[in-house]
């Protein structure tokens, strides 16, 4: 990968057919002997296309010096594997190369050559207009060539040519006295010399460029030798899904180098990874902020959104069933196609979704399926769009007895929906804010929420809110804690003991991560307040088995 790097393509060739006959002796030979076989039967191909192409070209008055081989035995491996066939089932084992002096050559070149021959689809490369990392330039193309032969052909001018042999020292050359520290993209070179003067010997060398070859980016393994590669501070979460999609779905815990490791766990150079997966296993809404790939970024944002889309219908239909009660309307069938289509919905399921969501007013899906004479007898005719919820406009004064039992906040108009943040779940003594959602109502969260980051731009939706308890005492509010637990027998059994006699019930619990020796997981608990929280916090932090515990905040 060095002299890759670097553009040395002899040495890097050089390199690569040594590690092939190490690796895999038998593969090398094999292949070895049957081109060997074929050289044997007098099968001067090579020579024969080598020349019908220079006479294409200097009928074209195109100078051009053009040389042939047998593609090399490593190549013919990958490119057996790449296709999945056998050797007899290559086609195209010989390539060609084509040097001209002026980049409008190449591609008169080009030109020429695909109209004389048929182009094989999906096999070029342009180079020279996108030069390689490296500086490599070169126009790549592949033909059904003469005698019906599959070729590769590369063209490209000398200058282009002495650089991919000799690599960056042939860029200078073209470059009258410039220095060697010229342009960020060569700096890195700079230091790679460096590294080589201060170094005693080759593995000491080898051991610290193998993170200057590529310092943004991150070579990993897969347990079967793939070669894997990330941007720098990609975690093993994007490791899944550059593996694949459903890997990454799928995934529960990493084997980094052989050990458990967190799913969050950065990746190293040269580190083997492996995933391990549940059918029960699905991306977590944190996770996004532990990946740095946009494939796993999008991934993750598509599974939480199809997530959420049925809690928001679920939340939109509630929504639209006190509303219809509050007005005293029962609707004998869904809503008409043509209602459906005014929304942008094709069911009712999608329509309630977008209530939840926040998509729609309630207001305007009421206004538009509601009879008119309905709407009148309830002193709704100036119904507004902006009307949060439908019982800041009905003639009701309230619910059937499903808000009565709610736990009062100051700060909020009668009747208001209200909801507790997910992410940080606020119990009464926390200092707490509402967001303003439209068609939702208002959201309460922590002051301290991660979350409320996201809402620093629109600060007309805050709200100054407060708990306001009074005498009553209430139930079912959840608290979240995350815990690092031992992975031993009982302990599992003991952190839920030690709950309970704590006067908390558990209301859902999730291992995000598990090794050897931990279990990492978050546990919803209902509890009375903070301070309710705060005990049994307390209480498993004086638990043998228990190496950490926080509230979750978000």
């Amino acid at each position: 990968p060095l002299a890759e790097r670097i553009g040395i393509q002899e040495i890097k060739e050089e390199l690569e057919d040594i590690a092939f006959r190490e690796l895999y002796p038998d593969a090398s030979e094999s292949i070895i002997s049957r081109l060997n076989f074929l050289q044997e039967q007098g099968d001067d191909i090579i020579t024969r296309i080598s020349g019908e192409i220079n006479r294409t070209l200097v009928e074209a008055d195109i100078e051009a010096w053009i040389s042939g081989r047998t593609k090399r035995p490593v190549s013919i491996w990958r490119k057996m594997h790449s296709k999945k066939v056998d050797f007899e089932q290559l086609t195209d084992i010989n390539a060609f190369r084509i040097v001209v002096a002026s980049v409008e050559d190449c591609y008169r070149a080009l030109g020429i050559i695909h109209t004389k021959y048929r182009m094989i689809p999906g096999e070029f490369d342009d180079y020279i207009s996108t030069p390689k990392p490296n500086g490599y330039q070169s126009l790549h193309t592949a033909l059904i060539g003469p005698e019906a032969h599959r070729i590769e052909v590369q063209i490209r001018t000398t200058q282009m040519h002495e650089i991919a042999e000799l690599g960056v020292a042939a860029h200078w050359q073209y470059k009258q006295g410039a220095a060697l520290t010229e342009g960020k993209n060569y700096h890195w070179v700079r230091q790679l010399l460096d590294i080589l003067e201060s170094s005693n010997n080759p593995d000491e060398f080898l051991e610290h460029t193998k993170l200057e070859m590529f310092p943004d980016q991150v070579f990993c393994f897969t347990p079967k030798g793939e070669i894997i590669n990330l941007p720098q501070g990609a975690t093993a979460i994007d490791f899944a899904y550059a593996v694949h999609s459903e890997i990454g779905d799928r995934c529960i815990g990493t084997r980094i180098n052989g050990k458990m490791a967190p799913l969050r766990t950065e990746i190293g150079n040269g580190d083997q990874v492996e995933i391990l997966t549940s059918t029960d296993g699905t991306p977590s809404p944190t996770w996004e902020n532990w990946v740095v790939t946009g494939k796993a970024r999008a991934r993750i944002r598509q599974f939480i959104r199809g997530e959420r889309r049925e809690e928001f219908v679920k939340l939109g239909h509630a929504m639209l069933d006190h509303a219809y009660r509050e007005i005293g309307y029962t609707p004998e069938e869904d809503p008409p196609q043509k209602a459906l289509k005014h929304f942008g919905a094709d069911t009712l399921d999608g329509l309630e979704a977008m209530i939840g969501s926040g998509g729609i007013q309630l207001a305007e899906v009421v206004k538009m399926l509601v009879p008119e004479e309905m709407m009148h007898d309830n002193g709704l005719d100036n119904l507004s769009p902006g009307d949060v919820n439908i019982v800041d406009f009905s003639t009701g004064q309230g619910g059937d007895g499903e808000d009565s039992d709610a736990i009062a906040i100051r700060g909020l108009t009668p009747g208001m929906a209200v909801h507790y943040a997910n992410c940080c779940h606020p119990l009464p003594g926390d200092k707490i804010v509402g967001i303003l959602t439209p068609g939702k109502g208002v959201t309460v969260h922590t002051k301290d929420c991660e979350t409320l980051e996201s809402f620093a731009d629109t600060p007309e939706r805050w709200m100054e809110v407060a708990w306001d308890l009074g005498p009553q005492q209430p139930e079912g509010l959840v608290g979240r804690i995350n815990l690092i637990v031992s992975n031993e027998r009982g302990a599992l059994g003991t952190l839920t003991t030690v709950i309970a006699q704590n006067l908390g019930n558990i209301h859902n619990l999730k291992i995000t991560s598990r090794s050897a020796d931990f279990y990492e997981m978050l546990v919803d608990i209902e509890v009375e307040s903070t301070k309710h929280l705060n005990d049994i916090i307390a209480a498993l932090r004086a638990m043998r088995e228990i190496s950490s515990v926080t509230r979750a905040q978000a």
